[in-house]
């Protein structure tokens, strides 16, 4: 792993994540609960954030379904690039905890971080190519002004090699995450690892 990257708050750097409201204690937890959180994620038991969100197993449930499909369902658009979409979003929207997680994903997908450190510095002109460049400013666009978007903003991204099925998983990734972002933010804030002295 590369040094740590830190701009402008955001961090590539693993963060936890520590909810405002009370969250469902493990030993207390209903049949139903522990089923829900076992499926979600692995280390779903000892985050605040599925244990927060398992107060309502079955809204839990579809959530992480629904994620699970859009982030890594295979064929479409690479893995890599609709982490690289998500980060995007997560600085646009200022979730630094999500921004940190996506970026580490990117990272581990794509072998390199340099894309990272310009969404980091600047969404606006990130990207190391034609077709990344087009996927920052896509998910800019349908994060700030999803009523702009129109035929011209997907022709861009169209004359870039996006196929619309990659479109599609694109746009999916994008939204999922100003509902991630939301509850993320809402919800809790972020833990920065201690400092070393």
């Amino acid at each position: 792993m590369s040094a740590p990257i830190k701009a402008n708050g955001f961090t590539n750097e693993v963060l936890d994540w520590k909810a405002w409201l009370d969250v469902v204690q493990v030993d207390q937890a209903t049949p139903e609960q522990i089923a829900v959180l076992e499926e979600s994620h692995p280390k779903a038991k000892v985050s605040d954030y599925y244990l927060f969100l398992v107060h309502q197993p079955e809204i839990l449930r579809q959530r992480s379904t629904a994620f699970n499909a859009i982030m890594y369902a295979p064929g479409g658009m690479a893995r890599a690039e609709r982490e690289l979409a998500s980060t995007v979003v997560s600085r646009i929207n200022g979730c630094v905890y999500c921004a940190s997680v996506h970026a580490q994903r990117f990272e581990q997908l794509a072998k390199r971080n340099d894309v990272i450190t310009q969404v980091f510095e600047d969404p606006h002109t990130a990207g190391t190519s034609a077709r990344e460049q087009a996927i920052s400013k896509f998910s800019i666009a349908l994060t700030e002004r999803p009523d702009a978007v129109n035929a011209d903003t997907l022709r861009a991204l169209r004359e870039v090699g996006v196929s619309d099925a990659e479109i599609l998983d694109l746009i999916h990734s994008i939204a999922i995450f100003a509902w991630a972002n939301r509850l993320m933010l809402n919800l809790g804030e972020p833990v920065f690892p201690a400092a070393e002295s």
